[in-house]
């Protein structure tokens, strides 16, 4: 993967998405496994065009991917619950986490449920890509609902021709998309 902080052409495509995101577009970037479609999570007409643009109802709500517990921290219930040391012991990290929420958060996000799905991810471009935008970002897979997931720019485009820009980086070294599991039950989701 290039460097995304000495290789000029990458940062100016990682302030672009950044940017695409502050103006509630959708972009496609790589992630564990496979491509992620995202947009500002806080902005509903832009979760609302990932939605159309990806065929999902927008009841199930969202997966947030983020660079570090402090951009997550006001949202959820982690610090000083039984959950705490298990969920930080995988982040940074491949794993997505059912958590309680210490705040209400929009219905389209939670799906109108009372939890959140969130990873603070470990793969760089993710990372950059946050800590580029402030904030975490909405992390779906990039495809059409029930069709299999982008694994490269390509196919990005194949699938979804100019509704979405696409972030070019290398995907992390999973074979299929992260874990979900449930933190206040231990269960896995996924």
């Amino acid at each position: 993967m290039p460097d995304t902080f000495t290789n000029p052409e990458a940062n100016l495509a990682l302030r672009t998405a950044a940017e695409i995101l502050g103006n509630g577009g959708v972009i496609a970037y790589p992630t564990e496994a496979v491509y992620g479609l995202g947009c500002d999570p806080f902005n509903e007409a832009a979760v609302q065009t990932l939605f159309h643009v990806k065929q999902r109802p927008m009841e199930k709500g969202v997966i947030l991917v983020a660079a570090s517990v402090a951009q997550i921290a006001a949202y959820v219930q982690l610090t000083g619950m039984p959950w705490e040391q298990k969920v930080l012991a995988t982040w940074p990290g491949p794993v997505t986490w059912v958590l309680p929420l210490k705040q209400p958060l929009p219905e389209w996000i939670t799906g109108g449920r009372d939890t959140v799905a969130i990873r603070v991810s470990a793969h760089p471009l993710v990372q950059a890509l946050c800590e580029a935008f402030g904030k975490p970002i909405v992390s779906t897979s990039a495809n059409l609902s029930t069709r299999p997931p982008a694994k490269s720019c390509d196919e990005v485009k194949a699938v979804f021709a100019d509704q979405v820009f696409c972030l070019e980086g290398t995907l992390g070294e999973l074979a299929q998309p992260t874990q979900i599991w449930d933190a206040r039950s231990g269960e896995r989701l996924r």
